[in-house]
């Protein structure tokens, strides 16, 4: 019975093993597979036909941004060459270890069934049986008897299973090589058209690099655009601070006379209510300093920062990232240097602008001749620029992936949306707060 149980948990480890194998690789296919469609989504966006500076720029950073995609699904893919290889590795020890383990079971079925054939005969168990001293002793060997046919049912049942699983584990190695071959493959096609992207963008480096005092005045006047609506944004959330403060006053004010009514009752003299009052006359004082949002803004923030890393793209369709957050230097040109207080990403003709969480229309204002949206997540604030025209108005209630309007598409055929997102005045990094 013992070696039974043991038996048995050798065999629940390695099916479990087994059964884990195959949805790691599926896994890592899944995963693979969106970053795939991601690319061919990000190749249906079009580069600008025109040769004028700012085109030029559009079209190097749409390709720098379809290249930062296809390097990171190269990077990818090795990878999962790599955990794919360890779990070849593991898969080896274990195939190994299982056909040791069918042999031993073999050679031991072997003897028991041999043990059988000699002694085959009704006769001979009978007189096995009868031949015993006393009928305790009859008694035990005839369980003996019993539990030994048992016994050897059991083995040959082992020895079936073993054999099963040294074939789902041969199936699972083989498997897991050909994906690993597949993967190789297919990283060496994706590192083919990335040098042919690379050379693509040579060529417009070396087209922009003979206009650099036309490319220095692009993005002065880029710049001083950027700086204007900035300006205006940081203006409305100054505003958006200053209401969200006067909610967190009222609100600790009615918990204050809330807190003094219920003192009165409850002690009921009039000595006692007076020094209650005064007591509370200072707890709102002491507790406005503390209060920024009120407690509606806190539960909002809080389900805000818990969603890090895994809000929604705010754009819908086909996207490519072609602006990045802060301050860095374009590859390949000199002295060109961009300042981005959010990120600006590029879709189709035709795109809408999305919410990215739940929250509330703040501000909805125009620059330039397009409309730009404020939307409040308690402290946090995301914004969203360039827009043609919009579905919501100031005080509408949004929901996470909710349409707020469609995204402006300029005489160069771009249709790019600005985003930022902000912590009260705080600018932060969305590329970290978006899941891509």
């Amino acid at each position: 019975m013992k070696r039974f149980v043991v038996i048995s948990c050798i065999c629940f480890y390695v099916c479990v093993l087994t059964a884990q194998t195959t949805p790691k690789i599926r896994q890592l296919e899944k995963q693979r597979n969106e970053l795939k469609q991601q690319i061919a989504e990000s190749e249906t966006l079009l580069q600008s036909t025109k040769n004028d500076v700012k085109s030029q720029l559009g079209n190097l950073a749409l390709l720098s941004g379809q290249i930062e995609e296809r390097q990171k699904y190269i990077q990818t893919i090795e990878n999962d060459v790599k955990t794919i290889q360890q779990e070849i590795s593991r898969l080896e020890r274990d195939l190994k270890s299982l056909q040791k383990e069918l042999k031993e079971k073999r050679q031991k079925y072997e003897l028991s069934v041999k043990y059988i054939y000699r002694n085959k005969s009704i006769q001979d168990k009978l007189m096995f049986i009868f031949s015993a001293e006393d009928f305790g002793q009859m008694y035990r060997r005839l369980r003996y008897v019993r539990e030994y046919a048992d016994y050897q049912r059991l083995q040959g049942l082992q020895v079936q299973r073993k054999q099963k699983q040294v074939t789902e584990k041969a199936n699972s190695l083989k498997n897991s090589r050909k994906a690993k071959e597949d993967l190789l493959k297919q990283g060496e096609a994706e590192k083919a058209k990335l040098e042919a992207q690379e050379q693509e963008r040579k060529q417009i480096l070396s087209g922009l690099q003979k206009k650099q005092r036309s490319i220095q005045s692009e993005l002065a006047k880029q710049r001083r655009s950027a700086d204007k609506l900035n300006a205006q944004i940081d203006r409305l959330i100054e505003i958006e601070i200053e209401k969200a403060r006067k909610r967190a006053e009222e609100e600790a004010r009615r918990k204050a006379e809330e807190a003094r009514k219920k003192a009165e009752a409850a002690k009921g003299s009039t000595e006692t209510s007076a020094s209650t009052k005064k007591e509370t006359v200072k707890t709102p004082v002491e507790k406005l300093e503390a209060y920024k949002v009120d407690s509606e803004d806190r539960r909002l923030s809080s389900s805000f920062e818990k969603n890090k890393g895994i809000l929604p793209v705010p754009i819908t369709g086909p996207y490519v990232v072609v602006g990045h957050y802060g301050q860095y230097q374009v590859k390949g040109l000199r002295n060109v240097k961009l300042d981005n207080k959010g990120m600006d990403i590029k879709g189709k003709a035709g795109a809408n602008a999305r919410a990215i969480f739940d929250g509330e229309v703040s501000a909805v204002f125009q620059y330039n001749g397009l409309t730009n949206v404020l939307v409040r997540h308690g402290s946090y604030i995301s914004v969203y620029c360039n827009l043609s025209t919009v579905r919501v108005k100031k005080g509408s209630l949004v929901r996470a992936r909710d349409v707020l309007g469609e995204i402006h598409t300029n005489a160069e055929g771009e249709t790019i949306l600005h985003f930022q997102l902000r912590k009260e005045t705080v600018k932060l990094n969305p590329e970290l707060w978006i899941h891509r």
